[in-house]
Protein backbone atom coordinates (compact mmCIF):
# COMPACT_ATOMS: atom_id res chain seq x y z
CA UNK A 1 0.00 0.00 0.00
CA UNK A 2 1.51 3.30 -1.09
CA UNK A 3 2.11 5.98 1.48
CA UNK A 4 -0.43 8.37 0.00
CA UNK A 5 -3.08 5.66 0.09
CA UNK A 6 -2.52 4.53 3.67
CA UNK A 7 -5.75 5.20 5.58
CA UNK A 8 -4.69 3.57 8.83
CA UNK A 9 -5.17 6.09 11.65
CA UNK A 10 -3.37 6.00 14.97
CA UNK A 11 -4.55 3.11 17.12
CA UNK A 12 -6.14 1.18 14.21
CA UNK A 13 -4.39 -2.04 13.32
CA UNK A 14 -3.45 -2.99 9.78
CA UNK A 15 -2.39 -6.48 8.73
CA UNK A 16 0.10 -7.38 6.02
CA UNK A 17 -0.44 -10.77 4.36
CA UNK A 18 1.67 -13.39 6.08
CA UNK A 19 3.28 -16.76 5.43
CA UNK A 20 0.35 -19.15 5.58
CA UNK A 21 -2.65 -17.17 4.38
CA UNK A 22 -5.30 -18.90 2.33
CA UNK A 23 -4.65 -18.46 -1.43
CA UNK A 24 -6.64 -15.65 -3.05
CA UNK A 25 -6.17 -16.71 -6.66
CA UNK A 26 -3.33 -16.72 -9.16
CA UNK A 27 -1.02 -13.78 -9.67
CA UNK A 28 0.16 -12.67 -13.13
CA UNK A 29 3.35 -14.63 -12.55
CA UNK A 30 1.51 -17.88 -11.98
CA UNK A 31 1.89 -17.86 -8.18
CA UNK A 32 -0.78 -17.39 -5.56
CA UNK A 33 -1.67 -14.10 -3.90
CA UNK A 34 -1.98 -14.35 -0.14
CA UNK A 35 -5.22 -13.44 1.55
CA UNK A 36 -5.49 -12.26 5.14
CA UNK A 37 -7.55 -14.35 7.53
CA UNK A 38 -8.58 -13.38 11.03
CA UNK A 39 -7.55 -10.30 12.96
CA UNK A 40 -4.61 -11.64 14.90
CA UNK A 41 -6.03 -10.11 18.10
CA UNK A 42 -8.13 -12.97 19.46
CA UNK A 43 -7.97 -12.86 23.25
CA UNK A 44 -6.75 -16.11 24.78
CA UNK A 45 -8.07 -17.68 27.91
CA UNK A 46 -6.72 -15.46 30.74
CA UNK A 47 -5.83 -18.46 32.90
CA UNK A 48 -3.49 -19.70 30.17
CA UNK A 49 -2.19 -16.31 29.07
CA UNK A 50 -0.48 -15.32 32.32
CA UNK A 51 1.98 -18.20 32.23
CA UNK A 52 1.53 -19.11 28.57
CA UNK A 53 4.10 -19.25 25.79
CA UNK A 54 5.56 -16.23 24.06
CA UNK A 55 3.97 -16.09 20.62
CA UNK A 56 4.08 -12.43 19.56
CA UNK A 57 6.73 -9.80 18.95
CA UNK A 58 6.40 -6.02 18.96
CA UNK A 59 8.83 -3.92 16.90
CA UNK A 60 8.68 -0.12 17.38
CA UNK A 61 9.58 1.63 14.09
CA UNK A 62 7.96 5.06 14.47
CA UNK A 63 11.18 7.04 14.99
CA UNK A 64 12.09 9.83 12.58
CA UNK A 65 15.67 8.67 11.99
CA UNK A 66 17.10 12.15 12.42
CA UNK A 67 20.66 10.83 12.84
CA UNK A 68 20.60 9.72 9.20
CA UNK A 69 19.19 12.77 7.44
CA UNK A 70 19.00 13.47 4.56
CA UNK A 71 18.82 9.75 3.70
CA UNK A 72 15.78 9.34 5.96
CA UNK A 73 13.91 12.39 4.67
CA UNK A 74 11.77 10.15 2.41
CA UNK A 75 12.89 6.63 3.39
CA UNK A 76 12.31 5.02 6.81
CA UNK A 77 15.57 4.47 8.66
CA UNK A 78 14.56 0.84 9.15
CA UNK A 79 14.62 0.39 5.35
CA UNK A 80 18.25 1.50 4.93
CA UNK A 81 20.18 -1.47 3.50
CA UNK A 82 22.63 -3.40 5.63
CA UNK A 83 24.59 -5.04 2.80
CA UNK A 84 21.58 -6.07 0.68
CA UNK A 85 18.66 -6.33 3.13
CA UNK A 86 16.91 -3.57 5.04
CA UNK A 87 17.69 -3.51 8.74
CA UNK A 88 14.10 -4.35 9.65
CA UNK A 89 14.29 -7.65 7.78
CA UNK A 90 17.14 -8.84 10.00
CA UNK A 91 14.93 -8.13 13.03
CA UNK A 92 11.92 -10.03 11.69
CA UNK A 93 14.19 -12.92 10.67
CA UNK A 94 15.39 -13.07 14.27
CA UNK A 95 11.78 -13.20 15.46
CA UNK A 96 11.00 -16.05 13.06
CA UNK A 97 14.14 -17.97 14.08
CA UNK A 98 12.94 -17.84 17.70
CA UNK A 99 9.68 -19.53 16.66
CA UNK A 100 7.42 -16.46 16.81
CA UNK A 101 5.06 -15.99 13.87
CA UNK A 102 3.15 -12.85 14.86
CA UNK A 103 4.81 -9.43 14.53
CA UNK A 104 3.26 -6.05 15.33
CA UNK A 105 5.03 -2.99 13.92
CA UNK A 106 4.45 0.23 15.87
CA UNK A 107 4.67 2.72 13.01
CA UNK A 108 4.12 6.38 12.24
CA UNK A 109 3.52 8.59 9.23
CA UNK A 110 5.74 7.87 6.23
CA UNK A 111 6.51 4.31 7.30
CA UNK A 112 4.32 2.39 4.85
CA UNK A 113 7.41 1.21 2.93
CA UNK A 114 8.12 -1.12 5.85
CA UNK A 115 4.71 -2.75 5.53
CA UNK A 116 5.15 -2.97 1.75
CA UNK A 117 8.43 -4.83 2.22
CA UNK A 118 6.64 -7.66 4.03
CA UNK A 119 3.77 -7.73 1.53
CA UNK A 120 3.60 -9.49 -1.83
CA UNK A 121 4.87 -7.58 -4.88
CA UNK A 122 2.88 -9.16 -7.77
CA UNK A 123 4.35 -7.01 -10.57
CA UNK A 124 7.96 -7.57 -9.53
CA UNK A 125 7.38 -11.26 -8.85
CA UNK A 126 5.71 -11.67 -12.26
CA UNK A 127 8.60 -9.95 -14.03
CA UNK A 128 11.17 -12.17 -12.34
CA UNK A 129 9.14 -15.29 -13.03
CA UNK A 130 8.84 -14.34 -16.70
CA UNK A 131 12.65 -14.07 -16.86
CA UNK A 132 12.96 -17.45 -15.11
CA UNK A 133 15.05 -15.67 -12.45
CA UNK A 134 14.29 -18.06 -9.61
CA UNK A 135 17.07 -16.85 -7.32
CA UNK A 136 15.92 -13.24 -7.24
CA UNK A 137 12.27 -14.30 -7.06
CA UNK A 138 13.02 -16.31 -3.92
CA UNK A 139 14.81 -13.32 -2.36
CA UNK A 140 11.86 -11.03 -3.11
CA UNK A 141 9.33 -13.47 -1.67
CA UNK A 142 11.34 -14.34 1.45
CA UNK A 143 10.21 -11.41 3.66
CA UNK A 144 6.55 -12.18 3.02
CA UNK A 145 6.94 -15.69 4.35
CA UNK A 146 8.66 -14.82 7.63
CA UNK A 147 5.67 -14.00 9.84
CA UNK A 148 2.18 -12.55 10.06
CA UNK A 149 3.00 -8.85 10.08
CA UNK A 150 0.54 -6.31 11.49
CA UNK A 151 0.93 -2.61 12.10
CA UNK A 152 -0.54 0.09 14.31
CA UNK A 153 0.33 3.78 14.38
CA UNK A 154 1.76 5.38 17.48
CA UNK A 155 0.29 8.76 16.60
CA UNK A 156 2.63 10.88 18.71
CA UNK A 157 6.29 10.12 19.49
CA UNK A 158 6.08 9.97 23.28
CA UNK A 159 8.85 7.50 23.96
CA UNK A 160 9.52 3.77 23.84
CA UNK A 161 7.15 3.05 26.72
CA UNK A 162 4.34 4.83 24.89
CA UNK A 163 5.11 2.86 21.71
CA UNK A 164 4.93 -0.45 23.58
CA UNK A 165 1.64 0.62 25.14
CA UNK A 166 0.09 0.76 21.66
CA UNK A 167 0.45 -3.05 21.46
CA UNK A 168 -1.90 -3.74 24.37
CA UNK A 169 -4.93 -4.83 22.35
CA UNK A 170 -2.89 -6.93 19.96
CA UNK A 171 -0.91 -8.71 22.66
CA UNK A 172 -4.18 -9.51 24.44
CA UNK A 173 -2.83 -10.49 27.85
CA UNK A 174 0.06 -12.70 26.71
CA UNK A 175 3.79 -12.37 27.39
CA UNK A 176 5.50 -10.90 24.35
CA UNK A 177 8.88 -9.91 22.92
CA UNK A 178 10.01 -6.39 22.04
CA UNK A 179 12.85 -5.86 19.57
CA UNK A 180 14.44 -2.52 18.68
CA UNK A 181 15.68 -2.12 15.13
CA UNK A 182 18.94 -0.33 16.02
CA UNK A 183 20.31 -3.57 17.49
CA UNK A 184 20.95 -6.41 15.06
CA UNK A 185 21.86 -9.77 16.59
CA UNK A 186 23.87 -12.21 14.50
CA UNK A 187 21.77 -15.10 13.22
CA UNK A 188 24.30 -17.53 14.71
CA UNK A 189 23.49 -16.28 18.23
CA UNK A 190 20.12 -17.22 19.76
CA UNK A 191 19.66 -14.39 22.23
CA UNK A 192 15.89 -14.09 21.85
CA UNK A 193 15.44 -17.85 22.13
CA UNK A 194 17.42 -17.88 25.38
CA UNK A 195 15.42 -14.96 26.79
CA UNK A 196 12.13 -16.67 26.02
CA UNK A 197 13.40 -19.83 27.73
CA UNK A 198 14.31 -17.85 30.86
CA UNK A 199 10.90 -16.14 30.89
CA UNK A 200 9.12 -19.51 30.64
CA UNK A 201 11.34 -20.85 33.43
CA UNK A 202 11.11 -18.05 35.99
CA UNK A 203 8.23 -15.84 34.78
CA UNK A 204 8.18 -12.05 34.96
CA UNK A 205 10.09 -10.01 32.39
CA UNK A 206 13.54 -10.52 30.87
CA UNK A 207 15.92 -7.94 29.41
CA UNK A 208 19.11 -8.36 27.40
CA UNK A 209 22.27 -7.03 29.06
CA UNK A 210 25.65 -6.23 27.54
CA UNK A 211 28.89 -5.33 29.29
CA UNK A 212 30.10 -1.99 27.91
CA UNK A 213 32.96 0.41 28.58
CA UNK A 214 31.94 2.22 31.81
CA UNK A 215 32.61 5.55 30.08
CA UNK A 216 29.91 4.67 27.52
CA UNK A 217 27.16 3.61 29.95
CA UNK A 218 25.53 7.04 29.67
CA UNK A 219 24.34 5.98 26.20
CA UNK A 220 22.21 3.15 27.60
CA UNK A 221 19.92 2.13 30.40
CA UNK A 222 22.07 0.60 33.15
CA UNK A 223 21.17 -2.34 35.39
CA UNK A 224 22.06 -3.27 38.94
CA UNK A 225 21.95 -7.04 39.34
CA UNK A 226 22.36 -9.82 41.84
CA UNK A 227 22.78 -13.59 41.39
CA UNK A 228 19.69 -15.58 40.41
CA UNK A 229 20.28 -19.20 41.48
CA UNK A 230 18.36 -21.65 39.35
CA UNK A 231 17.36 -19.13 36.69
CA UNK A 232 19.77 -20.39 34.01
CA UNK A 233 18.29 -22.77 31.46
CA UNK A 234 19.54 -24.61 28.38
CA UNK A 235 23.09 -23.68 27.42
CA UNK A 236 23.18 -20.63 29.68
CA UNK A 237 25.58 -20.60 32.63
CA UNK A 238 24.69 -19.26 36.06
CA UNK A 239 26.77 -16.17 35.28
CA UNK A 240 24.67 -15.50 32.18
CA UNK A 241 21.41 -14.87 34.07
CA UNK A 242 20.93 -12.40 36.92
CA UNK A 243 18.08 -10.81 38.78
CA UNK A 244 17.71 -7.12 38.01
CA UNK A 245 17.20 -4.99 41.11
CA UNK A 246 17.47 -1.50 39.63
CA UNK A 247 17.41 0.21 36.24
CA UNK A 248 18.58 3.74 35.47
CA UNK A 249 18.04 5.40 32.08
CA UNK A 250 21.28 6.84 30.62
CA UNK A 251 23.06 7.60 33.90
CA UNK A 252 26.24 9.61 34.20
CA UNK A 253 29.17 7.15 34.38
CA UNK A 254 29.88 8.05 38.02
CA UNK A 255 26.23 7.40 38.94
CA UNK A 256 25.69 4.15 37.03
CA UNK A 257 24.89 1.07 39.14
CA UNK A 258 27.07 -1.10 36.85
CA UNK A 259 28.47 -1.30 33.35
CA UNK A 260 25.71 -3.72 32.30
CA UNK A 261 23.73 -1.93 29.58
CA UNK A 262 20.21 -2.80 28.54
CA UNK A 263 20.16 -3.42 24.77
CA UNK A 264 17.17 -3.62 22.47
CA UNK A 265 15.69 -7.03 23.32
CA UNK A 266 12.96 -7.58 25.92
CA UNK A 267 10.52 -10.32 26.84
CA UNK A 268 7.76 -8.69 28.86
CA UNK A 269 5.00 -9.84 31.13
CA UNK A 270 1.62 -8.33 30.16
CA UNK A 271 1.58 -6.63 33.58
CA UNK A 272 3.82 -4.01 31.94
CA UNK A 273 0.78 -2.40 30.30
CA UNK A 274 -0.87 -1.42 33.58
CA UNK A 275 2.45 -0.09 34.79
CA UNK A 276 2.96 1.95 31.60
CA UNK A 277 -0.52 3.44 31.99
CA UNK A 278 0.55 4.81 35.38
CA UNK A 279 4.08 5.83 34.42
CA UNK A 280 4.67 9.57 34.32
CA UNK A 281 6.84 11.06 31.56
CA UNK A 282 10.49 10.86 32.56
CA UNK A 283 13.74 11.72 30.82
CA UNK A 284 13.10 13.93 27.78
CA UNK A 285 9.42 14.27 28.64
CA UNK A 286 8.78 10.75 27.30
CA UNK A 287 7.25 7.63 28.80
CA UNK A 288 10.29 5.43 29.32
CA UNK A 289 10.11 1.64 29.23
CA UNK A 290 13.05 1.62 31.64
CA UNK A 291 10.90 3.35 34.28
CA UNK A 292 8.18 0.73 33.88
CA UNK A 293 10.73 -2.09 34.19
CA UNK A 294 12.03 -0.48 37.36
CA UNK A 295 8.52 -0.75 38.81
CA UNK A 296 8.15 -4.35 37.62
CA UNK A 297 11.44 -5.26 39.30
CA UNK A 298 9.93 -4.31 42.66
CA UNK A 299 6.56 -6.00 42.14
CA UNK A 300 5.45 -9.38 43.47
CA UNK A 301 6.01 -12.18 40.93
CA UNK A 302 2.42 -13.26 41.55
CA UNK A 303 1.35 -9.96 39.96
CA UNK A 304 3.65 -10.28 36.96
CA UNK A 305 6.62 -8.64 38.68
CA UNK A 306 10.26 -9.56 38.71
CA UNK A 307 12.88 -8.77 36.07
CA UNK A 308 15.80 -10.97 35.04
CA UNK A 309 18.65 -10.16 32.71
CA UNK A 310 20.42 -12.39 30.20
CA UNK A 311 24.01 -11.23 29.70
CA UNK A 312 24.72 -11.40 25.97
CA UNK A 313 28.24 -12.35 24.93
CA UNK A 314 27.67 -12.85 21.22
CA UNK A 315 27.79 -10.77 18.05
CA UNK A 316 25.77 -7.55 17.98
CA UNK A 317 25.68 -4.92 15.27
CA UNK A 318 24.62 -1.40 16.23
CA UNK A 319 22.99 0.64 13.45
CA UNK A 320 21.96 3.57 15.64
CA UNK A 321 24.38 6.12 14.17
CA UNK A 322 26.38 6.57 10.98
CA UNK A 323 29.71 5.22 12.21
CA UNK A 324 28.25 2.13 13.86
CA UNK A 325 26.05 1.58 10.80
CA UNK A 326 29.12 1.50 8.56
CA UNK A 327 30.86 -0.90 10.95
CA UNK A 328 27.80 -3.18 10.88
CA UNK A 329 27.79 -3.27 7.07
CA UNK A 330 31.49 -4.18 6.95
CA UNK A 331 31.28 -6.83 9.66
CA UNK A 332 28.29 -8.53 8.08
CA UNK A 333 29.74 -8.31 4.56
CA UNK A 334 33.04 -9.99 5.43
CA UNK A 335 31.12 -12.94 6.92
CA UNK A 336 29.06 -13.51 3.77
CA UNK A 337 30.00 -16.60 1.76
CA UNK A 338 29.20 -14.86 -1.53
CA UNK A 339 30.88 -11.53 -0.74
CA UNK A 340 33.29 -12.17 2.11
CA UNK A 341 36.40 -13.53 0.35
CA UNK A 342 36.58 -10.87 -2.36
CA UNK A 343 35.47 -8.04 -0.10
CA UNK A 344 37.92 -9.01 2.66
CA UNK A 345 40.80 -9.15 0.19
CA UNK A 346 39.91 -5.72 -1.21
CA UNK A 347 39.47 -4.31 2.30
CA UNK A 348 42.92 -5.51 3.38
CA UNK A 349 44.49 -3.94 0.32
CA UNK A 350 42.60 -0.70 0.84
CA UNK A 351 43.56 -0.41 4.50
CA UNK A 352 47.20 -1.19 3.71
CA UNK A 353 47.18 1.48 1.03
CA UNK A 354 45.67 4.03 3.35
CA UNK A 355 48.36 3.35 5.94
CA UNK A 356 51.03 4.02 3.38
CA UNK A 357 49.22 7.09 2.14
CA UNK A 358 48.86 8.54 5.62
CA UNK A 359 52.28 7.41 6.80
CA UNK A 360 50.65 5.40 9.61
CA UNK A 361 49.52 8.72 11.09
CA UNK A 362 46.32 7.86 13.05
CA UNK A 363 45.18 11.47 12.88
CA UNK A 364 44.92 11.21 9.12
CA UNK A 365 46.54 14.62 8.68
CA UNK A 366 49.35 13.53 6.43
CA UNK A 367 52.81 11.95 6.54
CA UNK A 368 54.21 11.45 10.01
CA UNK A 369 57.87 11.67 8.91
CA UNK A 370 60.11 14.75 8.59
CA UNK A 371 58.78 17.76 6.77
CA UNK A 372 59.57 17.75 3.04
CA UNK A 373 62.66 19.76 2.03
CA UNK A 374 62.26 23.13 0.35
CA UNK A 375 62.31 23.11 -3.47
CA UNK A 376 65.78 23.83 -4.97
CA UNK A 377 66.56 27.46 -5.79
CA UNK A 378 66.49 28.36 -9.48
CA UNK A 379 69.85 28.45 -11.28
CA UNK A 380 71.46 31.96 -11.40
CA UNK A 381 71.08 33.90 -14.61
CA UNK A 382 74.43 34.95 -16.14
CA UNK A 383 74.81 38.74 -15.81
CA UNK A 384 74.69 40.83 -18.94
CA UNK A 385 76.36 44.16 -19.57
CA UNK A 386 75.43 47.00 -17.25
CA UNK A 387 73.25 49.63 -18.82
CA UNK A 388 74.68 53.16 -18.75
CA UNK A 389 73.72 55.04 -15.56
CA UNK A 390 72.29 51.85 -13.97
CA UNK A 391 73.56 49.15 -11.64
CA UNK A 392 71.24 46.53 -13.17
CA UNK A 393 72.38 44.30 -15.98
CA UNK A 394 71.21 45.32 -19.39
CA UNK A 395 68.77 43.03 -21.11
CA UNK A 396 70.33 40.17 -23.00
CA UNK A 397 69.29 40.33 -26.62
CA UNK A 398 67.43 37.29 -27.89
CA UNK A 399 69.39 34.74 -29.89
CA UNK A 400 68.76 34.87 -33.58
CA UNK A 401 66.18 32.40 -34.74
CA UNK A 402 67.20 29.47 -36.86
CA UNK A 403 66.32 29.67 -40.50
Amino acid sequence: MAAEEDPTPAGREHEVPGPDRAPAGPTPGGGQARAATGTGTERPDPARAVGGPVRKAVVPVAGLGTRFVPATKAIPKEMLPVVDKPAIQYVVEEVAAAGLRDVLLITGRGKSAIEDHFDAAPELESALAAKDDGDRLAVVQAPTGLAHVHSVRQGEPKGLGHAVLQARDHVAGEPFAVLLGDDLIDARDRLLTDMIAVREHVGGSVVALLEVDPAQINLYGAAAVEPAPGAAVGDLDAADVARVTELVEKPAPEEAPSNLAVIGRYVLDPAVFDVLERTEPGRGGEIQLTDALQTLARMDPADGGGVHGVVFRGRRYDTGDKLDYLKAVVRLAVDREDLGPDFSAWLEQYVAGRRVELGSDPSGTGPAGPAPSAPPAPAPVPPGPVAPGSSAPAPVPPAPSAR
